[in-house]
């Protein structure tokens, strides 16, 4: 584990800082540090011209082959650019999804024709994507997903229902599983990986209001949605290897610069503490202790796993999503608690909520999305442990 970078390194980081500030303190001085957790809904056009920027001053795909139109930076300057990135108050990306999960999966499982299509709208910031994974009975028993797609001509017509679609309301396209093989021996075997655009009859979007007054994410009905027969990434029938690779790219270089954000919090909670006294309290002071030291070893632990270039999701990265969402939740309560009465009081409805109290109801999300604590537990005891799985025992009468 390399945790030093290189004169080459440094000047990059040079560089970019530069580029940044003088960004995000002139022509979009007015989207720094929104569109996060509990602000997704900010200044969309705004932060999409700012993803267009980004696109012309070759920030985004750094890490991609330059025939698709990346810059092959290597991993550590890939890493310097999603930290300098949370550190100078960058907006919430729209590109999150298209770069960092549906990018890496075209390269890995898609074929030249789609690569052609589809990455550099994505490195220029002119289509913004979303995934279409979870649905009502079928979130973290991903492969029970019932929305159908059936080969009618040269196009898949789809029906059904997704939910949690994060930006659903604003994407462009949607990477979209779907069953497709009524004779697979397994449901595993039955899924397809479809890119569908989302401006079309069929497919209706209804953002979903959360505790936050906010509405990140959508449920999406389609109802004889249709996309081309070209758009099935890998073949029919390879949508589990696809989209598990989709989820292996998503603990990528990008979580680095969430953890500046989570420090970004715990930086704030401190200095509160500081203020209203709280700090000369040993229980909170050893909390505060114990949540900077959990972010250290949530930075280690990164720098140690965030190597992999493939489509697998190796053992050591298989607690990064069970450690971060608990210590992101547990930072909740302590933000919380360091407020003392003040975490009660807001606003009437529509309430004004201050950064930490919209922080704190958001986390209490952080260890369900994405697969609940308890599915990764299940898959670190299975997948990165061997354990066997328990037989399931049929009740007696």
């Amino acid at each position: 584990m390399n945790l030093h970078f290189s004169e080459e390194d440094e000047a990059f980081r040079r560089e970019l800082a530069v580029w940044l500030e003088a960004e995000l303190s002139g022509p979009f001085a007015h989207v720094r540090g929104r569109g996060g957790p509990g602000d997704e809904h900010a200044l969309f056009e705004e932060r999409h011209d700012w993803e267009k920027r980004l696109g012309e001053a070759g920030w985004v795909g750094i890490a991609w082959p330059r025939d698709y139109g990346g810059r092959e930076l290597p991993f550590s300057q890939q890493v310097i650019f999603h930290e300098e990135y949370a550190r100078a108050g960058g907006p919430g990306r729209l590109s999150q999804v298209s770069e960092n999960l549906l990018g890496p999966t075209l390269l890995a499982f898609g074929n030249e024709e789609q690569k052609k299509r589809f990455l550099p709208p994505i490195v220029q910031g002119e289509e913004i994507w979303a995934q279409g994974y979870s649905e009502p009975n079928a979130g973290s028993d991903l492969a029970n997903v019932q929305t159908r797609a059936e080969l009618v001509g040269d196009e898949w017509v789809i029906h059904g229902q997704k939910v949690w679609t994060s930006g659903g309301q604003w994407a462009d396209w949607c990477f979209v599983l779907c069953r497709t093989e009524s004779d697979a021996p397994t449901n595993h075997a039955a899924l397809s990986y479809l890119l569908v655009p989302m401006k079309q009859p069929g497919i209706e979007v209804r953002p979903i209001v959360q505790m936050t007054g906010t509405s990140e994410f959508s449920e999406v009905f389609y109802d004889g949605a249709r996309t081309d027969a070209r758009n099935v990434v890998g073949s029919r029938g390879d949508g589990w290897k696809v989209a598990m690779g989709t989820l292996a790219f998503e603990r990528g270089a990008s979580t680095l610069g969430q953890q500046y954000l989570f420090l970004g919090e715990l930086q704030e909670i401190i200095e509160i503490a500081r203020r209203n006294g709280k700090a000369s309290d040993p229980v909170v002071r050893q909390r505060l202790v114990d949540a900077w030291i959990g972010l250290r070893v949530m930075r280690y632990n990164a720098i140690r796993t965030l190597g992999n270039t493939d489509a697998t999701l190796r053992r050591e990265a298989m607690i990064t999503k069970i450690y971060w969402a608990t210590w992101h939740r547990e930072l909740g309560k302590l933000a919380m608690d360091v407020l003392g009465p003040e975490a009660e009081i807001a606003a009437a409805s529509p309430y004004e909520l201050s950064r930490l109290q919209s922080m704190y109801l958001f986390t209490r999300s952080d260890t369900i999305y994405a697969g609940t604590n308890q599915i990764q537990r299940n898959i670190i005891a299975e997948r990165a442990l061997g354990l066997p799985r328990e037989p399931r025992v049929k009740p007696t009468k």
